[in-house]
C-alpha cells in the first residue's frame, strides 16, 4: 500500500476511484443516462454557440471542452477567463449557452461571471465539485463531480473528474445533434470506462519516475509546457501546477510556437516538457505528432534538454529526447486525463525538492471567495 505523507499525493493516487464514481454518475453500462439526457435536454443554444468561463486549473479544463465540443460534436466555443467576462462589459448580439466551472462552486470570478450570463439571458450550466454549492444552485442546470473531499490546494483529482464530466457532455452533445450514432458513443463510453484502470496500472512506475525526474530537473530555473490541439490544454495545466505547487517558474504554449519566440529562453536551465501522444487511428492527430517529431529532432539538433510524454514503447520519441514518460495508448480526446497525471506528480516532487509545503503553497487558497469589506 502505498504512503501518503501528503494530501496532494493521496488524492492523485484517489483518481481512479474518484473517475470511476464520476463517471458512474453519467453514463450506464455503455450508453449515457436517461436522466443525464432528460437534465441537459433544452439546455443547448439553437445556434451551437457554447461559451466557458472559468479561472485556474478549471479554465484549463474548459480549454480541453473547447476542443473536445467543437471536433466531437461540431459546437462552436470560447473560452473566457472568468474574472474578465465577469466585468467585460459592452453589449453582446450572441447568446451562447455558457458553462461554468469550478472546484468548489464559490470562486467569486466565476460566480460573477455565472451571475452576468443569466443577466444576459443565457442557458446556463455548472459543473462543480460541491453539489450544493452557490454556482450549482444558481446555474439551470447542474453536473456536479464526485471526486469527493480535495484538500490539497493544488487541483488533482477535481480536475481529471471535471475532464470525465466534460467527455460526457460532449458524447451527449454529439448524440443529440446527430454527429455519433449509437455504435460510436458506445465505443466512447467504452474507452472513458478504461481510463481508472488504465491510470491505476501506472501510478507507481510513474510515481518513481516523475521522483527521479524532480530530483534530475531540480535546478531548472524555469520551464515550458508545449502541446498540440487537446494537449495544449494539459500543457498549460502541466505549468501551473508546477509555479502553485514548487514556485518554479513555467509557462504552457502550443507547441508551433516555441520558434515563434520562447525558443530564445531554452537552454540548459529552461528544459521542455513535451506532449507528444498520439492516436494513430485519427488523422489529425498522427499530422501533429509529425509535426512535434521534427520539432523534437529540432531541439535535439540544438542541445535543448527535453522531458517527453509519449506513447508506451515509441522509440521514435525515445530516441530524439533526454527523458520519456510512456502513456497508455488512448482515444485523442481521453489522452488528457491520462497525460496529466504524471504531470502531477512531476509538480508535486518538485515542490518536495524545493522544500514547498506542498497541500498549502504560499499566497494561494483552495477557493478564492471575496473578502468582506474593512
Amino acid at each position: 500500500m502505498p504512503e501518503f505523507p501528503h494530501a496532494m499525493l493521496r488524492e492523485i493516487y484517489e483518481q481512479p476511484e474518484a473517475l470511476t464514481r464520476t463517471i458512474d454518475a453519467y453514463l450506464s453500462g455503455t450508453s449515457l443516462k436517461t436522466e443525464v439526457a432528460a437534465l441537459l435536454k433544452g439546455w443547448s443554444n439553437p445556434d451551437g454557440e457554447v461559451l466557458i468561463a472559468a479561472s485556474g486549473s478549471s479554465r484549463h479544463a474548459g480549454l480541453a471542452a473547447e476542443i473536445l465540443l467543437e471536433d466531437l460534436c461540431g459546437l462552436a466555443v470560447d473560452v473566457e477567463y472568468a474574472s474578465e467576462y465577469s466585468c467585460r462589459g459592452g453589449s453582446e448580439r450572441r447568446h451562447p449557452s455558457t458553462i461554468v466551472l469550478s472546484q468548489s462552486g464559490e470562486t467569486s470570478d466565476t460566480l460573477a461571471a455565472l451571475r452576468e450570463a443569466r443577466r444576459r439571458g443565457h442557458h446556463t450550466l455548472a459543473i462543480t465539485n460541491a453539489a450544493a454549492s452557490t454556482m450549482a444552485q444558481e446555474a439551470e442546470v447542474s453536473m456536479p463531480l464526485l471526486a469527493g473531499v480535495e484538500k490539497a490546494v493544488p487541483a488533482t483529482k477535481s480536475f481529471t473528474c471535471q475532464l470525465a464530466v466534460l467527455y460526457a457532455l460532449a458524447l451527449y452533445e454529439a448524440a443529440r445533434l446527430g454527429q455519433f450514432d449509437e455504435a460510436q458513443v458506445e465505443a466512447h463510453v467504452k474507452a472513458l470506462r478504461s481510463l481508472p484502470q488504465a491510470i491505476a496500472g501506472q501510478l507507481d512506475s510513474w510515481r518513481a519516475l516523475m521522483f527521479m525526474l524532480a530530483q534530475k530537473y531540480a535546478a531548472a530555473a524555469s520551464f515550458l509546457y508545449l502541446g498540440r490541439g487537446v494537449h495544449y490544454a494539459i500543457a498549460r495545466e502541466g505549468a501551473l501546477k508546477l509555479k502553485e505547487a514548487s514556485y518554479v517558474h513555467a509557462e504552457g504554449y502550443p507547441t508551433g510556437e516555441l520558434k515563434h519566440g520562447p525558443n530564445a529562453l531554452v537552454s540548459d536551465a529552461v528544459p521542455l516538457v513535451v506532449l507528444a501522444t498520439v492516436d494513430r487511428t485519427l488523422e489529425d492527430s498522427v499530422v501533429r505528432y509529425e509535426k512535434t517529431l521534427q520539432l523534437l529532432a529540432d531541439m535535439k539538433a540544438q542541445g535543448a534538454k527535453v522531458i517527453a510524454l509519449a506513447n508506451a514503447g515509441d522509440k521514435a520519441v525515445e530516441e530524439l529526447v533526454n527523458d520519456c514518460v510512456e502513456i497508455p495508448e488512448a482515444p485523442e480526446h481521453l489522452l488528457p486525463i491520462l497525460e496529466v497525471v504524471p504531470l502531477q506528480l512531476f509538480s508535486y516532487f518538485m515542490a518536495l525538492e524545493h522544500g514547498v509545503d506542498v497541500d498549502r503553497p504560499r499566497n494561494l487558497s483552495k477557493a478564492v471567495v471575496e473578502q468582506p469589506a474593512g
